[in-house]
């Protein structure tokens, strides 16, 4: 659709997430209950053919639609202010608006999931987020996932221009 509606010779960008937790010193264990909820989120939320990751398709679909000079560039986006370089000054306040709509909006992205999916009562899904807001309020866990910014050019000639 959006190659259909650009001119030729326009632009477009798309900018999305991929869900996936992780961190870059091990701190998000496989064992953690911060793991173990993303990992059935992204899987609950694939089996209702909702992609929680479509920052990693986002230059495969744009070179398959025919776009050109394809640029795809990845980015931390972390979860709290744990990041320490002082050359991405703005990862801290990334980090820190991050962790606010996780905290704030965690109950609001589960409960559908995993009370229609597993069969869990609201309590159960509240004890899932607490051990979750647990885990994110510790300065040694240094969760993140990564956004994706992908961007590219229609031909000025296109067989479906």
């Amino acid at each position: 659709m959006f190659f259909r509606h650009t001119k030729p010779g326009g632009w477009v960008e798309f900018i999305d997430l991929d869900l996936t937790w992780t961190s870059p010193d091990g701190s998000l264990t496989e064992s953690s209950a911060s793991k173990k909820f993303n990992n059935e989120f992204i899987r609950l939320s694939r089996e209702s053919n909702i992609e929680p990751c479509p920052g990693l398709f986002l230059e495969g679909w744009m070179k398959d639609a025919g776009f050109t000079k394809v640029q795809a560039e990845k980015f931390v986006w972390p979860v709290g202010t744990w990041p320490k370089d002082k050359h991405l000054p703005l990862q801290k306040e990334v980090g820190a608006w991050n962790y606010i709509q996780i905290m704030e909006g965690l109950e609001a992205f589960t409960f559908a999931l995993f009370t229609k999916h597993l069969g869990m009562s609201k309590a159960e899904v509240e004890v899932i987020c607490a051990k979750i807001r647990t885990e994110i309020r510790d300065p040694k866990m240094h969760a993140m996932f990564y956004l994706h910014v992908v961007y590219g050019q229609k031909p000025e000639t296109s067989a479906t221009s």
